[in-house]
């Protein structure tokens, strides 16, 4: 019953801080994109739709030269990443949900972040996003 519990107690520590950590990641990545760069770490790694960037200067100008975006979210899914990272607690969360960039059509987006803590705030260790096309 220890176990049930200290399990339940971990998924409602993913899912609070999933909630809050996506909240603030797509308002910041949609209305001040200027300051995301800060929820990365040194050493963050992007691939956005198959391109790869690293560190959180190249990722902060990367994601600054996309146009502007609004993001609606469908679901969001978290779970505590085992192994920690660097003996820090890390999480795992899975996103999806839309996006319209400027006057572009709206696609689906998946989003998949690993996230751990550095100086007490919740840091972006690894950032995966890619459109959603439908199979024909």
């Amino acid at each position: 019953m220890i176990m049930d519990q200290e399990l339940k107690t971990e998924v409602d520590q993913a899912c609070r801080t999933a909630e809050d950590f996506t909240k603030h990641y797509y308002e910041s990545m949609d209305k001040r994109r200027h300051l995301i760069l800060r929820m990365y770490m040194d050493t963050s790694v992007l691939v956005w739709n198959g391109t790869g960037t690293t560190g959180k200067e190249a990722i902060g100008k990367f994601l600054i030269d996309l146009p502007v975006s609004e993001h609606s979210l469908w679901s969001l899914d978290a779970q505590r990443v085992l192994d920690q990272v660097s003996n820090k607690l890390a999480f795992l969360i899975k996103v999806t949900g839309s996006v319209k960039f400027s006057a572009r059509g709206t696609k689906p987006f998946t989003q998949t972040f690993m996230i751990t803590t550095q100086d007490d705030k919740w840091k972006i260790v690894s950032d995966c996003y890619r459109f959603q096309e439908l199979l024909s």
